[in-house]
Parts: structure tokens; C-alpha cells; sequence
């Protein structure tokens, strides 16, 4: 008892050494539970990545607490002395402070979780990690529509979330809305196309129709708003050349979404060929810039450039000038 009294003493007296060993400590036990957590696995499931997450956080909070108590006498003390220079501290650690700021507020809010998908500013991916200084996000191409991965690793400041709105896009993870538009520069009747169109969208849909509904029922409950219904959406409306643009909105699964996309531009492709075949005749065989359709019958009109005298042209007409004024004076 009287060895352990008097290492606790020792430790104690040299803080510093205690605090390394705190520190030290702390550090293999965080890293013993990360490795069980982890295990022996190529790819970390979403469950893995939340208990990484808190146990992180759960080692760094416990050791800022273990440390405070044992700096406490100190830090009173420097809190006194530091005083009149208060103001200058906050403005030199604004940034720092906006973070923590910025964590208690995503914390109350409840805004994300690790394994959402969330857009800040420009940019958006799936949360992987988080403290009280930054976001970790694995960043994903919704920009150009593609839903997949880009291999980026972005990590974002909480500051962040007092500066740009926090969108949750959790629910895209599995369905989502996804738009696209084929522009027709022909001004020709497409509406007939539609029920040929839609029947075709309807044979790609049929294996899934039905738990797409649900899912989409679901959200409708979650959210307390009425959305778009599963069913497949085609309007035709005008582009800013005065083209037709025909607006396509499908709901399918997130890892679809593309080549479903792909299948719906062959189709009405296809029936557009079919309902206007001399049409695209005419187009494939648009001639260049240089030639000229009259009647249907091509006639080249090649642009040749003209060929200019040493006697033309506007330098040789500026000089016939010069010399005529000069043989008159």
C-alpha cells in the first residue's frame, strides 16, 4: 500500500510524465478496439464505420476529461491570468471554436450520421467520419448524374455547417429520381411516340415496379410530404434555341439509374426512326457547310478563294493613290 501511495505521489509531483503515460495508455487502447472492430475484412460495413466512429470520439472525449482533472489546479490558474487577454484569444481561435460550434450543432440537430449521404456546398458524398473538428466524406459524382464513387477522400470543417446548408440525401442510397433530357432540333409531333414509349419503360421497370412503390411510400411517410409517384414521368416542352426537349424522370434503383437511362435513349431513338424515317434520312445525309440541298438533289457549291494580283487589293490600291497625287502636284 505504501508503494502505491507513493507512485501515486510520484505521479502526481511529475505531471508531465503522468500525462504521458495517460496519453500513451489511451492510445493502445484506442487502437486495440478500432483492430477488433475492424477484424480481418477488405471493406468496412456502415455498422463497422459507426462503432469506429464513437469509439474515436469516446477516447478522445474521455481523455480531454482525464487530463482536465488533472490540470485542473493549473488551468484555474492560467484561466485567471489570461483574462485580459480573452478577447484576442477568441479572435485568434475563431476557427477552432466555429468547429466545435460546428459539431455541437450538427450533434443536436442530428442532421447526418456516419453512412449518410449528404451534399455541403459542392460537394456531396458519404459520411465515413466525424469529431468535433471535421467530416470525413467519400466523395460521389451526383453532379453529372452518375452515382458512383469518385475515389476522393474530402474532409470538411464543421465551421462548414454554419456557412452552407446540410442536405441529408440518405434516401438516395438505394432509389432515387433521377432526370435527364433528350433534345429533338426537329419540330415535329412526338406525342404520338409517348404510349409506344412508355410501354417500353414499363417492360424495363417490371422486375422492380412494385417494391419501387413501397420504397417510395415509405419516404412519403418518413418525410410528411407528397412526392413524385414511382411511375415513370415524360414531358415534352421547348430548349432555349426553340428545340423540343423531352424531360424524362424515372424512379429506380440508385445502381441503375444510368443504364436505365441508356435503355430509355435507344428506345425512343428507335421509335423515332420508325415514326420519321425520311426525316433521319435527310439528317444523316445533312450535307457540309460548303455544299448546298435544293429539291432534294445535292449541289456542291465549293468556296474558293479568290486570288488576288499583285495589281489588287487594298495595298496596291493605296499606293496607285499615293502616286497619283504626286505626279498632280
Amino acid at each position: 500500500m505504501d508503494k502505491f501511495n507513493a507512485v501515486i505521489d510520484f505521479l502526481m509531483t511529475y505531471k508531465l510524465v503522468f500525462t504521458a503515460l495517460i496519453l500513451l495508455v489511451m492510445g493502445l487502447a484506442r487502437s486495440f478496439l478500432l483492430r477488433l472492430i475492424r477484424g480481418d475484412v477488405s471493406f468496412l460495413s456502415e455498422d463497422q464505420r459507426k462503432w469506429m466512429s464513437r469509439t474515436k470520439n469516446g477516447m478522445f472525449a474521455s481523455t480531454l476529461l482525464v487530463l482536465f482533472v488533472l490540470w485542473q489546479s493549473e488551468i484555474n490558474q492560467f484561466a485567471l491570468s489570461v483574462t485580459a487577454i480573452a478577447v484576442a484569444i477568441v479572435v485568434a481561435s475563431k476557427e477552432i471554436i466555429l468547429c466545435l460550434t460546428g459539431s455541437i450543432q450538427r450533434a443536436s440537430s442530428r442532421s447526418f450520421r456516419v453512412g449518410d449521404w449528404i451534399e455541403v456546398g459542392q460537394l456531396s458524398g458519404e459520411v465515413i467520419d466525424h469529431n468535433m473538428m471535421a467530416t470525413v466524406i467519400q466523395e460521389i459524382d451526383l453532379l453529372h448524374g452518375q452515382y458512383h464513387y469518385t475515389g476522393k477522400t474530402a474532409t470538411l470543417p464543421n465551421s462548414m455547417f454554419f456557412t452552407y446548408p446540410v442536405k441529408n440525401l440518405n434516401f438516395m442510397k438505394r432509389y432515387v429520381f433521377h432526370n435527364f433530357n433528350i433534345i429533338v432540333p426537329h419540330f415535329v409531333n412526338l406525342y404520338p411516340l409517348l404510349p409506344d414509349l412508355y410501354l417500353r419503360i414499363n417492360e424495363h421497370f417490371s422486375h422492380f415496379i412494385d417494391v419501387a412503390r413501397r420504397y417510395n411510400s415509405m419516404i412519403e411517410k418518413h418525410a410528411g410530404v407528397d412526392l413524385p409517384s414511382a411511375e415513370p414521368h415524360i414531358d415534352i416542352g421547348s430548349a432555349g434555341a426553340g428545340e423540343q426537349s423531352v424531360h424524362f424522370m424515372i424512379f429506380c434503383p440508385t445502381e441503375k439509374a444510368n443504364e436505365f437511362e441508356q435503355k430509355i435513349r435507344q428506345d425512343f431513338m428507335e421509335l423515332f426512326t420508325l415514326a420519321y424515317p425520311t426525316l433521319c434520312e435527310k439528317t444523316a445525309l445533312t450535307p457540309p457547310s460548303d455544299e448546298v440541298v435544293v429539291d432534294d438533289v445535292k449541289e456542291t457549291e465549293k468556296k474558293k478563294p479568290v486570288k488576288q494580283t499583285p495589281n489588287q487589293g487594298p495595298l496596291a490600291t493605296k499606293m496607285r493613290y499615293y502616286m497619283t497625287s504626286l505626279l498632280r502636284r
